[in-house]
């Protein structure tokens, strides 16, 4: 009979240590109301992280695109023109590039930039920008070096 009450009192022991069904459930119930919480709050911060890195990209192009103009008397021409800040073009005869540290990046969408010169935007300049997340040119997602007018 002793023998039978030690055995007892240790399965109730060693089934007391573990969690049962509805603490577990109560537990997943919580992290999923975290969860709906808290991620909400960081998948906007992705988009805004890329706006922002975009941005600064174009100012980094447009610093590289105004050193070349000082260097050369000229913005480079034509829709490929951001490769002539890497490596110079036929026509250049006072090129000290390359300007960029790296290749042209392209934006943080997987994107190239857009590059026009003449701009439409910027007649007197170019007008550079990326298609944002879309992957369409002309709407609002566009980061661009120009001010929209909203």
């Amino acid at each position: 009979m002793r023998l039978r009450t030690i055995n007892q009192k240790q399965y109730q022991k060693r089934t007391r240590q573990a969690f049962t069904l509805i603490e577990l459930l109560l537990v997943l119930v919580i992290l999923g109301i975290l969860a709906a919480i808290v991620v909400p709050k960081f998948s906007g911060r992705t988009e805004q992280a890329r706006q922002a890195a975009a941005q600064s990209q174009i100012a980094t192009l447009s610093t590289a695109l105004d050193a070349f103009e000082v260097d050369n008397g000229y913005y480079p021409k034509g829709k490929n023109g951001l490769t002539d800040l890497v490596q110079p073009p036929r026509d250049s005869q006072n090129w000290r590039g390359p300007y960029m540290k790296t290749d042209v990046p392209g934006d943080p969408w997987g994107h190239p930039y857009v590059y026009e010169c003449p701009g439409k935007r910027n007649p007197s300049s170019y007008d550079l920008y990326s298609i944002g997340p879309d992957g369409r040119a002309g709407t609002d997602d566009d980061v661009t070096n120009w001010q929209n007018k909203k």
